[in-house]
């Protein structure tokens, strides 16, 4: 065990305590967060237009503090970016982090000095639990990679602007500089097949041990080594013993990863934003992940079905119930207030508070009435994948209003990284696997108002070029499971399979 392994295990056991003990004072370190986060933004400009010198607890909190999206925050945020100070946080951020909107067009969220730990220390946190549930310090002797998008940042009104992933990497450890990988460099490059070919140049010969990133751009760079080598990735890099990934569902790419590595391997689940950093893997036996509840973000939760109601239902961290899908609505110290993420979650367990993502509120299908949800349609064709011994490489759903009385559908789009021996067979179990989890859909197909889903086959690549085609390659960028509309089933005709 070199030094770096030493110095790491007295300080992973003291954050895992710190975090073990966290867990049974998680409710009451919600309610101090939140009065904290009113106390410090009292005089600011949100503070004032929203009475903030008249709130005393939770229930003032919602009559002064409506639901926002970013759409609805954004006047402030046009007031940081002229220069004014005391906007929606005392001071002014030290970041602009850059994200694409899907209506908002490019959103500039603020981190501010207070909020920056929340983003750096959650990682660490999640490595630091795993190094002192498992003994494992293995990793920290070799090269670690996240595939990240560009660390150079722009300036507005003399903040700091740039990817989220860019910003992070500002703010790795100096003892960890040494084992980091891609180069700076490399890291600058935009392009993103360019930057993946460089990656690949500068990773192929090191003792990777530790590699991070979203899942579908992981595959990207697996696909690359194993072209270059000839090996699979963990014959390539024998030492690589953890995986850390966040930004999407794992479950839909986690089998074809695994057969890239040619071996199974440790990982670590996260559930990082632009807007804060919420969850982290923090057991490698229980499920689901630990929610963030001691780093400045105060928590509440809409049941999903209320999200587009005017008068919601608003619950705090006490009120929850395990297998509810609720929308995640965060209030920060980086002065994000009553802000509708867009994400869904559900909690698995309440002590501790543990949660899975379940989906994103505008990635539905309800164009009948179903509102079948991200979750259900992973699960569906995740439990026949695996029941038929077959590999899906990426998936979108979209439905189908069919003309002239006939029965609409949901069209499936899907590259196999193998095929089913019987599509037809296939198609049916999906159908009847995402039957069994949307009863709302099971009426429909019962009714005969939908026929069955279909399977519309994408060609090798073809959602990479796809994603190409818009300027959405690598990465943070992620493909939505679910559309209510065709906008990107249209899109997907040029890389269809000709059966």
């Amino acid at each position: 065990m070199n030094l770096k392994s030493l110095l790491a295990r007295p300080f992973a056991n003291y954050i895992y305590n710190k975090i073990a003990k966290g867990m049974e004072t998680a409710v009451a370190d919600q309610q101090h967060i939140l009065k904290s986060l009113i106390k410090s933004a009292i005089n600011t400009d949100f503070g004032k237009d929203h009475g903030f010198s008249n709130i005393h607890n939770y229930e003032d909190f919602k009559k002064q503090v409506p639901i926002r999206d970013y759409e609805l925050l954004k006047p402030y945020i046009e007031k940081i970016k002229e220069g004014r100070h005391n906007v929606l946080w005392k001071g002014k951020p030290i970041y602009f982090a850059k994200t694409s909107g899907t209506t908002s067009g490019v959103k500039y969220i603020p981190i501010t000095k207070e909020s920056i730990p929340n983003h750096i220390n959650s990682a660490r946190d999640a490595l630091l639990c795993y190094l002192a549930q498992t003994g494992n310090y293995a990793f920290t002797q070799g090269k670690m990679i996240f595939l990240s998008g560009s660390p150079e940042l722009d300036r507005i009104a003399g903040i700091p602007t740039g990817r989220l992933s860019g910003i992070v990497n500002h703010h790795v450890p100096k003892y960890l500089r040494g084992n980091q990988l891609p180069s700076y460099q490399t890291n600058c490059i935009e392009e993103w097949e360019a930057k993946l070919d460089k990656i690949v140049e500068e990773t192929y010969h090191q003792n990777m041990t530790l590699i991070s990133g979203i899942p579908p751009w992981m595959q990207m760079y697996f696909d690359r080594l194993m072209e270059k080598s000839g090996k699979k990735v963990g014959e390539l890099f024998p030492n690589f013993n953890l995986m850390v990934q966040g930004g999407v569902n794992f479950e839909p790419y986690k089998a074809k990863i695994f057969e890239s590595i040619g071996r199974k391997i440790d990982s670590i689940e996260l559930f990082p934003a632009s807007e804060g950093f919420f969850a982290f893997q923090d057991s490698q036996t229980e499920p689901g992940l630990l929610l963030n509840t001691n780093s400045g973000i105060f928590f509440e939760f809409i049941p999903a079905t209320e999200i587009f109601n005017e008068n919601p239902t608003r619950l705090s961290l006490e009120e929850v119930k395990i297998g509810e899908n609720y929308a995640l609505i965060i209030n920060n110290n980086a002065g994000l207030w009553g802000y509708n993420l867009g994400d869904t979650i559900k909690f698995v367990s309440t002590s501790p508070y543990r949660i899975i993502v379940s989906g994103r509120i505008k990635h539905f299908i309800s164009a009948f009435g179903e509102h079948v949800i991200g979750e259900e349609v992973e699960a569906a064709l995740l439990k026949t994948a695996n029941e038929e011994n077959i590999k899906i490489v990426e998936f979108t759903v979209a439905p189908m209003v069919q003309q002239n009385n006939e029965k609409s559908y949901h069209e499936w789009f899907i590259e196999f990284e193998n095929l089913p021996a019987n599509i037809d067979a296939f198609k049916q179990k999906v159908d009847n696997n995402l039957r069994a989890k949307n009863v709302y859909y099971d009426d429909l197909i019962t009714g005969n108002i939908l026929q069955e889903l279909k399977i519309t086959q994408i060609r090798k690549n073809g959602f990479i070029d796809y994603m190409k085609s818009i300027g959405k390659l690598g990465g943070q960028n992620k493909l939505p499971r679910l559309s209510n509309d065709r906008t990107i089933a249209n899109a997907l005709a040029p890389y269809i399979t000709q059966v």
